[in-house]
């Protein structure tokens, strides 16, 4: 097994199954985050955004809405898994493990579980990886398996799309 220090996007020949990314950023989620994303997504359960009420509940605070934490740890894992992806094609076995609340800090790191050839695009492989999220304390907060497709080194789709600016090149 090989860690990867943090780095920027792997293609299809990069990834060896059995192999874990730990991935370079963290995110600590305010209570704006929690409250937007509540509000935003029309998710009415008042232990996302009503503290008197969430004081009442079992935990006894506000519990931040597990879609934005899944998003969040998703995030958190692009860089290493899906930054040369062309298509999300599933998530499977999404377990919630231990609450997130206020102000807690999200890190997350994924293990390469399969990975094969695309049969219908030559210029693609498929991945797939079991993605954890970890809050602060290293409590797992949440997990899942997930497979992409991503380009292979030699795709021309995700090459040269940087502007050439009219002006010309950047000198000093």
């Amino acid at each position: 097994m090989t860690v990867h220090e943090p780095g920027l996007g792997r293609y299809y020949e990069d990834f060896v199954v059995g192999d874990v990314y730990q991935h370079p950023l963290g995110r600590t989620i305010s209570e704006a985050d929690n409250t937007w994303f509540t509000l935003l997504t029309m998710n009415t359960n008042q232990n996302h955004f009503n503290a008197h009420f969430a004081g009442r509940a079992p935990v006894g605070k506000i519990i931040v809405n597990s879609g934005l934490t899944v998003a969040i740890v998703l995030g958190i894992s692009v860089i290493d898994v899906s930054q040369t992806a062309l298509m999300n094609l599933g998530w499977d076995e999404i377990k919630l493990t231990h609450p997130v609340f206020l102000g807690d800090t999200l890190y997350a790191e994924s293990i390469v579980v399969d990975k094969r050839e695309s049969g219908s695009r030559p210029y693609a492989g498929i991945v797939t990886c079991r993605t954890r999220g970890l809050n602060q304390d290293g409590d797992e907060v949440m997990s899942w398996r997930r497979t992409v497709m991503v380009y292979r080194r030699d795709a021309p789709h995700d090459k040269n799309y940087f502007p050439r600016a009219k002006t010309g090149p950047l000198t000093t």
